[in-house]
């Protein structure tokens, strides 16, 4: 698709890979209607854009997680833009560390904000975007919505719900001139990784890279109308092997997951 003169809506705008995003399609002429929960950080990010030239932008504040909020959203971001083109589901939510020990509220927002959210933002667009017959549904996933990681299982399991979704959505989408892409970054050098995260992804020397790098890579799927792109080697062969012999993939993950234990174990246990 086409990015400029595009009307944007982009979810977690103010975040990592967000603000990146933002400022690649600042530089490609679109329009944005940036979305974030805390509105000091939205009016920076909107800010910055304005110096580097951006052609219109807007900042919308909601949380997302709030089970009323996508809906509401959509509409406003209409009223304001007229239109929407292309939706980037990009906030999220992360849970690390032993399943046992999570909380089923803390389950719950994550499942919200990564998948129920994305399916709700998408379900109210997409009226808009059928009778106008152009659109883009971009979803920013995870390598880990590939690879079911120990100590991420809720987040491993909300990025593969939301892969899923983008497969089947995009095949009922057939013909329609909607394109559904899905994203999937590794490890990313942002505040979206907690302090655990950070030390136990350099200890286990993970291949680290900066939004930046992730962004340019969503702004390429976009322009080629592409359907998944993967990001970073050799975790995209790790996917394939895993859909392939994940037994394999196992037996890696096991060894791993020992190294992870330490970093994944609450303090003063």
């Amino acid at each position: 698709m086409n990015i400029s003169g595009a009307k944007v809506l982009l979810t977690g705008a103010s975040g990592g890979i967000g603000s990146a995003i933002a400022h690649e399609l600042t530089v490609r002429g679109a329009e944005l209607i940036l979305v974030g929960r805390d509105a000091a950080k939205l009016e920076r990010l909107a800010t910055e854009l304005k110096g580097h030239g951006a052609r219109s932008t807007q900042e919308l504040v909601a949380d997302i997680g709030d089970p009323d909020a996508a809906q509401r959203l959509v509409a406003e971001a209409l009223q304001r833009s007229g239109g929407i083109d292309i939706l980037i589901n990009c906030a999220g939510v992360q849970n690390f560390g032993f399943f046992a020990n999570e909380s089923a509220q803390d389950m719950a927002t994550l499942l919200h904000v990564n998948t129920i959210a994305p399916l709700i933002l998408t379900n109210a667009v997409l009226p808009h975007m059928l009778a106008n017959r152009r659109g883009q549904i971009v979803n920013v996933g995870s390598i880990f919505g590939s690879i079911g990681f120990p100590y991420f299982a809720s987040y491993s399991a909300s990025k593969f719900a939301l892969r899923g979704f983008s497969e089947a959505l995009r095949r009922e989408l057939t013909g329609t001139g909607i394109g559904v892409t899905y994203v999937a970054p590794r490890f990313t050098k942002t505040a979206f990784n907690g302090d655990a995260v950070k030390r136990m992804a350099d200890a286990l020397k993970m291949n680290q890279d900066d939004p930046q790098t992730v962004a340019a890579s969503v702004i390429a799927a976009i322009q080629a109308d592409g359907h998944n792109r993967y990001l970073g080697w050799p975790e995209k062969f790790f996917v394939r092997i895993n859909s392939l012999l994940p037994r394999l993939v196992d037996g890696s993950l096991k060894k791993q997951a020992d190294q992870m234990r330490p970093f994944a174990t609450p303090q003063g246990e």
